[in-house]
C-alpha cells in the first residue's frame, strides 16, 4: 500500500503538467484564438482575463444587451470581408465590438465616434470626411476600411497583433514609450498591474477583446445565449451601395422603394441630416442587399426642386437677408428649422432648401433687385452680377455713383 502511495506521489507532478500541456479541445480552440493575436498560450490562465471573461458571459446572457446590438447584424459580414481583404485576423471583429458594441452611432466624451471610435484627426488622416453634412466615422464600410489600414500600419510598426490592438487604444507613441521603459514588448510585462507601463484602460482593453473572441468559441455559452445568433445570423445578409443625387430626401427614397426610413437611417448614420449632401456628384448610401433589385426597379430621382444646404449664421445676418441670398422666403426657413422666433445666434446652423431646377422667379427680393449693404459700391455690385456700372446707372436713374445702405438697386427688368 505504501509503495502504491509513493508511486502516485512521485507521479502527481507529471499528471499535473499533463493537464497543462495536453489541453481539451475547448482549450485548444482558446489557445488558437490567443495565437491569432500573437499572444502566448500561457496567457489563457491570466486571472484578470478569466474574471473578465466570466463577467462578460454573465452580462451577455441578458437579453437587453443583444437587443441593443440587433441593429448591427446587417453590416457584420461587411466588417468580416473587409478585414479579410486587408489580411487582418478575423478576430479583430471583436475590437469593434469592444469599442462600440457594433453601434455605428457610438460617441465618446473624448470625441471618438463610430464603430471603430476614431478621433477626428485620425479619421481625416485615413480619408474619412467630417463636415456639416457627414461624419464618415459612422460609415460602417469606410470606417472599417480606415480601421483596417490603421491596424496594418500599427502591426507593421510593432510586429505583433496584440501590440497593434493596444496601440489602437492608447496610441503608438504611448506604447513605444511603455516598451522602452519595460525593456520588452512581452504582454505579461506590459500588463503589470504595479508598474503601470500602459494605462489601466488599455490593460483592460486587450483583455476585453480577447474575452469577446474567446466567448465566441465557447460552445456551451453559445447554446445558452444569443451571442452566436447575433454574430452569425448576418451571414444571409449584406449591404448594397447605391448612388443618390445631391439634395435627395431619405423620406422620398423610402416612399419610392418601400425600404423603411428607419432602416435607411440606421445604415447611414454618417449622414447628419435626412437628405443627401449638396456635393456636386451626389453621395453613396447603403441599403440592405436583399432590397437592391426592388430599389433599381422602383427608384427614380425626385422631381423635387430643392437641394439642402447647411448655413452657419454670421454677424449681421437676419432670416430675411439669408432668404434673399438663397431665394427662399424667411417663413420657409423658419418652418423648415422649427424656429419659433426670428432671432438668430452667431454660428447657429440652419438648413436651407434651395431651389434646384425651378427657374428663378423675378421678384424684388432676388436677382431683380439688390439691397445695398455696408461697403457696397456700384462697381462691386456690377462685378457680382456681371453687368456694367453704366447699365446699373441707366436702369436705376442714377446720375452719380453714390448709393446708400438699404437702397434697392435694380439688376434685371
Amino acid at each position: 500500500m505504501k509503495k502504491i502511495f509513493l508511486f502516485l506521489l512521485l507521479l502527481s507532478p507529471y499528471i499535473l503538467f499533463a493537464n497543462l500541456n495536453y489541453p481539451s479541445n475547448s482549450s485548444k480552440r482558446d489557445v488558437a484564438i490567443l495565437n491569432t493575436f500573437d499572444v502566448d498560450d500561457s496567457f489563457i490562465y491570466d486571472p484578470i482575463l478569466t474574471k473578465m471573461r466570466n463577467s462578460l458571459k454573465e452580462r451577455y446572457k441578458k437579453k437587453h444587451f443583444f437587443q441593443a446590438m440587433d441593429d448591427a447584424y446587417i453590416f457584420i459580414p461587411a466588417i468580416k470581408n473587409i478585414l479579410a481583404q486587408y489580411n487582418i485576423p478575423k478576430t479583430f471583429l471583436y475590437l469593434a465590438m469592444a469599442e462600440s458594441n457594433f453601434q455605428n452611432s457610438a460617441y465618446s466624451n473624448k470625441r471618438a465616434s463610430g464603430l471603430w471610435q476614431f478621433m477626428p484627426s485620425t479619421a481625416r488622416l485615413y480619408g474619412l470626411k467630417i463636415d456639416d453634412y457627414v461624419d464618415e466615422r459612422r460609415d460602417p464600410i469606410k470606417s472599417t476600411k480606415a480601421a483596417a489600414k490603421h491596424l496594418k500600419n500599427l502591426y507593421k510598426r510593432f510586429g505583433k497583433w496584440y501590440l497593434a490592438a493596444i496601440a489602437y487604444n492608447c496610441g503608438g507613441g504611448r506604447l513605444s514609450r511603455a516598451i522602452k521603459k519595460a525593456k520588452t514588448d512581452e504582454l505579461r510585462v506590459l500588463l503589470d498591474e504595479k508598474k503601470h507601463y500602459i494605462p489601466k484602460e488599455s490593460r483592460l482593453y486587450i483583455r476585453k477583446i480577447l474575452s469577446l473572441a474567446l466567448l465566441a468559441n465557447d460552445e456551451q455559452f453559445l447554446v445558452q445565449s444569443e451571442y452566436a445568433y447575433i454574430l452569425n445570423r448576418a451571414n444571409a445578409y449584406s449591404l448594397a451601395t447605391v448612388h443618390l443625387p445631391k439634395g435627395e430626401s431619405l423620406q422620398y427614397v423610402s416612399s419610392q422603394t418601400g425600404i423603411p426610413l428607419n432602416t435607411i437611417k440606421k445604415l447611414n448614420r454618417q449622414l447628419k441630416y435626412n437628405f443627401i449632401p449638396p456635393y456636386r456628384n451626389g453621395y453613396d448610401i447603403y441599403i440592405p442587399y436583399v432590397t437592391l433589385s426592388e430599389f433599381k426597379q422602383k427608384y427614380k430621382p425626385s422631381p423635387a426642386r430643392n437641394v439642402y444646404v447647411v448655413y452657419r449664421v454670421k454677424r449681421g445676418d437676419t432670416l430675411s437677408s439669408i432668404g434673399r441670398r438663397y431665394g427662399v422666403k424667411y417663413k420657409v426657413i423658419m418652418d423648415f428649422n422649427n424656429l419659433h422666433s426670428s432671432r438668430l445666434k452667431l454660428k447657429q446652423k440652419l438648413i436651407i432648401p434651395v431651389e434646384r431646377y425651378k427657374k428663378r422667379r423675378k421678384n424684388k427680393n432676388y436677382h431683380n433687385y439688390y439691397i445695398v449693404k455696408k461697403g457696397d459700391t456700384l462697381e462691386s455690385i456690377s462685378k457680382k452680377y456681371k453687368v456694367s456700372v453704366a447699365y446699373l446707372k441707366t436702369h436705376n436713374n442714377l446720375k452719380g455713383s453714390l448709393i446708400k445702405i438699404g437702397e434697392k438697386i435694380k439688376i434685371h427688368d
